[in-house]
């Protein structure tokens, strides 16, 4: 690999635009849903050889929207721990070979019903456990911005496929940080948003603290904002407040509270750290007030989160023939999921007590988000790691070790329930992204958007295709 940039971007039917403004060319009739797509599947065919994003491609049955969403027409692809009907499921694992989903699964009917195109899978590691999207015995998907590097995870494939350019929106879900880290490691914008926001899909459902919220990776504010709106349309959980269209910045002075520090010793590097002062910096100069906080749990939540990591990693494994496929063969399984699976045996006479006490996680991050409006950290500890630094082939232990050490800002929000969003401010010095995160209370998913809407006008993201060296 020569750690040059990989992406598809070409003077096609999709140009650099957004989802938003592809949808508005195909509603004027300025570009057609099939010329979008055909410009995607060009564009995928040129860099997946390379990044190996897909795990399932739809190209030659494509079928038409039946809907007149918000984003009708825009190409998209569906992360593969979510059924739709016609694809196989496979959960990025080789336990057992997916078979074709016979009709939608809860969410992906919530998902489709923005209008959106599905050109088929993307990938993601085993259960999405790992951080990054690498596998015991295959080709691991790569970053586009330096493809000698991990793209995150779990949402990998994803976040791989819009940052290069192939889509403009796709879809994305997040148990312990799968949206926002592939957002932060590839240079995008991912939103977490609050637990109950969305239809639950059937895994979720059956957790008995619900980690996982769905959403998008894009490359603009105003797709995620337009996205959520849209699936606000097809339904809204009335206990939540609604979202709405958000369309820009807010003028409101917020209290923005700052962390850096996270728990069991975990400090985030020079780099990542600079990337959170720098926008603490410009956020204080837009006239919010800028403030210290300290996290509202101890260093028992670590080994907690752990804990019931493993839990999931053991019903995985244990339940497979009887809840994925009757042919799973739990002796396929990488060795991360085993090394998790092997801590929860040791550790499930501690199940009451760990539920207990991450069911407590709620108020107490509540508590902080009376102090201050929003909180902003890092995403991670540090940049995106080169490939192997997380393979599930490394030792259990010492992978274990290095994802504590990487993952180490993202868990509270998804135990908590609460929204946040990886917003792309920071860079290294050679060049890879630094995601940095704002947290904000249970339901206020708007403040979140309207401050990624202002950082992103204050200073645009940066550029996959900008100062790039072709490739030949």
């Amino acid at each position: 690999m020569s750690g040059a940039r990989v992406h598809g971007f070409t003077d096609d039917a999709l140009s650099d635009h957004d989802a938003v403004a592809v949808a508005d060319l195909i509603r004027k009739g300025e570009i057609s849903a099939r010329e979008a797509a055909d410009a995607a599947i060009a564009r995928a065919e040129k860099v997946d050889p390379e990044l190996n994003a897909v795990v399932f491609a739809a190209y030659d049955r494509l079928e038409p929207a039946t809907v007149d969403g918000p984003l009708a027409g825009v190409p998209t692809y569906v992360k593969d721990n979510t059924d739709v009907r016609g694809m196989p499921t496979n959960h990025g694992t080789a336990a057992y070979v997916g078979k074709p989903a016979a009709k939608d699964g809860p969410y992906a009917r919530q998902y489709l019903s923005s209008g959106m195109t599905v050109l088929g899978k993307s990938k993601l590691p085993e259960f999405g456990l790992n951080a990054s999207t690498e596998f015991a015995d295959a080709e691991p998907t790569r970053n586009p911005w330096n493809p000698e590097h991990s793209p995150g995870a779990s949402s990998g494939g994803s976040a791989a496929l819009v940052a290069s350019g192939v889509v403009p929106i796709a879809h994305a879900n997040d148990g312990g940080g799968s949206i926002r880290i592939p957002a932060a490691c590839c240079g995008l914008v991912g939103l977490k948003p609050s637990r109950g926001r969305h239809v639950d899909a059937d895994q979720a459902r059956s957790m008995p603290i619900n980690l996982v919220s769905e959403c998008v990776v894009t490359r603009s504010v105003r797709d995620t904002a337009t996205f959520v709106a849209a699936i606000e349309r097809d339904w809204r959980n009335a206990a939540l407040p609604p979202v709405g269209l958000v369309e820009g910045p807010a003028n409101r002075r917020l209290r923005i509270g700052v962390l850096t520090d996270s728990l069991g010793g975990v400090s985030a590097d020079a780099e990542t750290t600079a990337a959170v002062a720098d926008t603490a910096t410009r956020l204080e100069k837009m006239g919010h007030d800028i403030e210290p906080a300290t996290l509202p749990v101890g260093d028992e939540f670590v080994e907690d989160f752990i804990t019931y990591w493993g839990l999931l990693a053991f019903f995985a494994g244990a339940l497979g023939k009887r809840t994925i496929d009757k042919e799973f063969d739990s002796s396929k399984l990488d060795g991360f999921t085993k090394g998790l699976a092997s801590i929860y045996r040791h550790r499930f006479h501690r199940t009451p007590a760990t539920l207990f006490r991450l069911s407590r996680v709620k108020k107490a991050y509540a508590g902080m988000l009376t102090k201050h409006d929003v909180v902003l950290s890092p995403v991670l500890a540090h940049s995106p790691p080169k490939l192997g630094h997380l393979s599930p082939n490394v030792p259990f232990d010492e992978l274990l070790t290095r994802l504590r050490h990487y993952v180490a800002y993202t868990p509270l929000n998804n135990v908590a329930g609460a929204p946040a969003i990886s917003l792309p401010t920071g860079a290294t010095a050679d060049g890879l992204p630094i995601g940095v995160q704002i947290s904000a209370a249970h339901g206020d998913e708007r403040t979140l958007l309207e401050l990624a809407y202002a950082l992103e006008q204050d200073r645009p993201w940066r550029r996959i295709q900008d100062t790039d060296k072709e490739r030949a």
